[in-house]
C-alpha cells in the first residue's frame, strides 16, 4: 500500500538542439525515448531548456502542441547539476555557459517546480539536431 505521505512523481523532460530545428524532430525524439524507458506521454509535468534556447520555435511549438509548460534556466541555475550528468559538453559550454542543457535543464526544471532533489530516468537522447533527457523529482 502506497504511504500517503510519498509525493507522486513529477517527471520533466529537458530539451535542447541546434538553431531552427524542427518540432516533428523534437517530437520523434520526445516519443522515443518515451517508449524506450516505458513513460507514458501523460507522465510527464513539462519540459525545460536552457534560457539560450527561449525564442526555439520548435521547442515553443512542442510544448503548445502537447499543452505543457515550458521554463527555461540561465546557465548558474543549471550549473548546480553538473555532478549528476551523464556526460558534459565543452562545446555546449562554450555555447551556453552550461556543460550540458537537456541533462541539467531536465534536472532543474524537476527540482524547481517539486522542491526536491531530482535524479536522471533517461539519460540524454540524440537526434540529428537535438538532445533530451528526463528527471524525476
Amino acid at each position: 500500500m502506497a504511504n500517503s505521505a510519498t509525493p507522486d512523481p513529477l517527471l520533466i523532460a529537458g530539451l535542447g538542439c541546434r538553431r531552427g530545428c524542427t518540432v516533428a524532430e523534437l517530437r520523434e525524439l520526445l516519443q522515443q525515448s518515451l517508449v524506450q524507458f516505458a513513460l507514458p506521454l501523460d507522465a510527464l509535468h513539462g519540459l525545460a531548456s536552457s534560457a539560450h534556447k527561449r525564442d526555439e520555435a520548435g521547442l515553443l511549438q512542442l510544448a503548445a502542441d502537447l499543452g505543457l509548460p515550458l521554463d527555461f534556466y540561465s546557465a548558474e541555475q543549471l550549473a548546480p547539476y553538473e555532478s549528476q550528468l551523464s556526460e558534459g559538453s565543452e562545446l555546449v559550454r562554450e555555447l551556453t555557459g552550461s556543460a550540458s542543457v537537456a541533462e541539467a535543464s531536465a534536472l532543474a526544471g524537476a527540482s524547481a517546480r517539486s522542491g526536491r532533489a531530482a535524479v536522471l530516468i533517461c539519460p540524454k537522447q540524440r537526434s540529428a539536431a537535438a538532445t533530451l533527457a528526463i528527471a524525476r523529482a
